[in-house]
């Protein structure tokens, strides 16, 4: 039945790139003329592309907190990473343009066309300069009023309810924008591939979207101590929405 579902998934995500392929030179043109007008149309496009590949291979998840997120201005979602999921199930939930911060792997990749026109960036861990780049342009999105998504992780953390530390850099995001952060926990999600590569498995997973923190009005010290505050927030959901999925 796994195999089924991976194929259904691939062959998905393969007719959305396809798909993709004339409306970008469609809405290319049009956003020459009027900037900006493609934007919700290509953030909707995305989400339902998401949402479609999302119910094929996992389907299974427990929401909470999605009512938190501000709607009437961009905010810095920052997350804890584990699957390539993660992604999908977010950008499948989030109902206004998101763009994500993604490592530079995945440039080049034939999702990359889709994953620039929602303003995702690619971030590169090893060049500082390149680095900075990214996230001065993650500023103007967010201050443009694009929401961003981060895993400040950096990478995917190998064992499920650990965690690696969260770099202070990409917080910069939101201080610097003075935009809300919204930690946003994600639980049992290496069970649905990672954890047993090439498999695919349809198994309960949470995420849940944390109350806002204001970033306008913080000082220094405040903001130094936010990518640690984050992350205590973040592992103290954790502990307490796995037992949603307990013995499931």
């Amino acid at each position: 039945m796994w195999v089924i579902r991976m194929a259904l998934a691939l062959l998905f995500a393969a007719l959305v790139i396809l798909i993709d392929l004339p409306l970008h030179l469609i809405t290319s043109l049009i956003e020459k003329a009027k900037p900006g007008s493609c934007t919700e149309f290509r953030h909707n496009f995305a989400r339902l592309a998401m949402e479609g590949i999302w119910t094929l291979a996992g389907g299974k998840a427990i929401i909470l907190g999605l009512d938190k997120v501000p709607t009437d201005k961009a905010v810095l979602f920052v997350g804890n990473h584990r699957s390539i999921f993660d992604i999908i199930l977010a950008g499948s939930l989030i109902r206004y343009p998101v763009g994500f911060v993604a490592k530079k792997e995945l440039k080049g990749t034939p999702i990359t066309l889709i994953m620039e026109e929602i303003h995702c960036l690619f971030l590169d861990r090893e060049d500082p300069r390149q680095g900075l780049k990214t996230i001065l342009t993650a500023i103007d999105y967010v201050k443009d009023g694009i929401s961003m998504f981060i895993f400040p992780e950096g990478t995917r953390c190998k064992v499920e309810g650990t965690f690696l530390p969260f770099h202070a850099g990409s917080f910069k995001i939101a201080t610097k924008a003075k935009v809300p952060v919204i930690p946003v926990t994600l639980v049992g999600m290496g069970d649905i591939f990672e954890d047993h590569f090439p498999r695919i498995k349809r198994v309960p997973v949470v995420i849940e979207f944390g109350d806002p923190i204001e970033t306008a009005d913080m000082d220094r010290n405040t903001q130094k101590e936010l990518p640690d505050r984050v992350k205590a927030i973040i592992e103290e959901t954790y502990k307490r929405d796995k037992a949603l999925i307990a013995g499931k």
